[in-house]
């Protein structure tokens, strides 16, 4: 599968593409995983290299996401099965209000680039679930403020209903656990999946 996983803060993108890709791996698939477009780059850089990211102007944040954006729309080519989290609809939301505030962008131009099978699915919750669970579990560089979070979901809302790409799906995870959210993710995507997803999950 080529699954693009988008959604607010704390909404479960991380959770549900660690479980779709634990749910391949027990199965023989394996996807490409990128999880890295929220600045700045947890997964792969040291604190000071994150320090460093986070303090770049402006400017070069977005010249820098719209490059890593151009190299992951190849990569959606390169691999049958590839995870990616937040990706180009995330820079949309993201990128304007709080990593270069004030320069004009425009992702959608990178969608018809990229493979018709690909799946877009939208996460959503209530904005006081995802308050709460920023409280309870708050991120090490936690992105989006509490009072930010009903604009956030709808400015999601908005680019998730402006893209593109035709297969889409959207989870509400107000009330699920990460079991939950896989399984509703396996059951509803199922429809989309083209004739070597539809083989490789019935196998």
């Amino acid at each position: 599968m080529r699954v693009v996983v988008v959604g607010c803060e704390y909404s479960g993108v991380t959770t549900l593409i660690n479980g779709i890709n634990e749910w391949g791996n027990s199965r023989g698939v394996h996807h490409h995983l990128d999880d890295h477009f929220t600045i700045p780059d947890a997964y792969h850089l040291s604190q000071d290299e994150q320090s460093a990211m986070l303090s770049m102007l402006p400017a070069i944040k977005e010249r820098f996401q719209r490059f890593q954006l151009v190299y992951h729309v190849r990569l959606l080519h390169r691999f049958e099965h590839i995870l990616l989290g937040g990706f180009h609809i995330e820079e949309m939301v993201y990128g304007p209000r709080y990593y270069y505030p004030g320069i004009n962008i425009e992702v959608r131009e990178y969608e018809p680039e990229m493979p018709d099978d690909t799946i877009l699915v939208h996460l959503t919750a209530s904005a006081e679930k995802l308050q709460e669970r920023m409280r309870s579990d708050p991120h090490p560089h936690q992105l989006v403020g509490e009072g930010d979070v009903p604009e956030i979901l709808g400015r999601f809302e908005e680019e998730v209903r402006l893209s593109w790409i035709s297969r889409k799906v959207k989870i509400d995870t107000t009330e699920c656990t990460p079991g939950q959210l896989l399984d509703a993710f396996l059951s509803e995507s199922q429809p989309l999946l083209n004739n070597r997803d539809m083989l490789t999950r019935l196998a």
